[in-house]
């Protein structure tokens, strides 16, 4: 069965995997050294049964119903998957690429001390350039000037965490079993908060009881929620020079949402 670019196969001893073909350069190895990373952080991942130069095999998720309870449980887990860190801004899951992938875009992943100079040089700016030369950015002043000024933006300091990075609804799959289990992730260290805006940006069931319950496991920095559009950026610029569109108007909107509180 296809499952968009993904194969549900059945294994002469009756086992159900999910196959997964990819075409970018190691694009296998970083998704099954995302998964295991992840996996051993607090989340519930498809195990990795195998991986070459090209195809993945991980184990199939039975498909329930978004329910209340399993958003709170995760809620509680990704709070504990950030939790269990990440060695730097950046960084790679063990085994996995510096040359990673979100999604179709390049991403890579380059070691940083501080997250707001970080955030800029290797996420933001790389395609906001792009978004400029591809003429898909209606006005790139407002996207420069968080740029500029982000280190006012960023809020206080945080510990690198282990973040799933492309971690919107898509990727969220409610399981028969009552709980939710992540797929596709783009994992890196990074900014626990970035995680969690791009639940926002694309919207997610019962979205309130996640962020409720991992607010009481792991408290978030006060203005967390006006550093929304901040973490958005990255994604929608993604976004931007991928499809075009409205995303260009969306990306900047975000800029000056981010702003809007200085």
């Amino acid at each position: 069965m296809p499952l968009g670019g993904a194969y549900r196969l059945r294994l002469a001893d009756g086992t159900e995997v999910v196959a997964k073909r990819h075409d970018r350069p190691r694009g296998a190895a970083a998704e099954a050294a995302g998964l295991r990373w992840l996996a051993a952080g607090g989340v519930r991942c498809p195990q990795v049964l195998a991986h070459d130069e090209r195809w993945l095999v991980i184990e199939a998720v039975t498909i329930g119903s978004a329910t209340g309870s399993g958003a709170e449980t995760f809620g509680r887990e990704l709070a504990a998957q950030h939790r269990t860190g990440a060695s730097a801004f950046g960084v790679a899951p063990p085994g996995g690429p510096g040359d990673a992938w979100i999604g179709l875009a390049p991403m890579p992943n380059v070691p940083g001390p501080s997250w707001p100079e970080w955030y800029v040089a290797h996420r933001v700016q790389p395609y906001l350039r792009d978004a400029v030369d591809q003429g898909v950015l209606p006005d790139p002043g407002p996207v420069e000037a968080v740029c500029e000024r982000v280190g006012e933006l960023a809020g206080p300091a945080e510990p690198p965490a282990r973040l799933h990075g492309d971690l919107w609804s898509g990727n969220v799959l409610w399981g028969a079993d009552g709980h939710v289990w992540l797929i596709d992730p783009a994992a890196h260290g990074g900014h626990r908060e970035t995680d969690l805006a791009m639940l926002h940006l694309f919207g997610c069931p019962h979205l309130d009881r996640i962020v409720a319950a991992y607010d009481e496991a792991d408290p978030l920095a006060d203005g967390w929620r006006a550093r929304i559009p901040l973490h958005q950026l990255f994604p929608l610029l993604v976004h931007t020079v991928l499809f075009g569109g409205g995303y260009g108007t969306q990306a900047v909107a975000a800029a000056r949402a981010a702003l809007a509180g200085l």
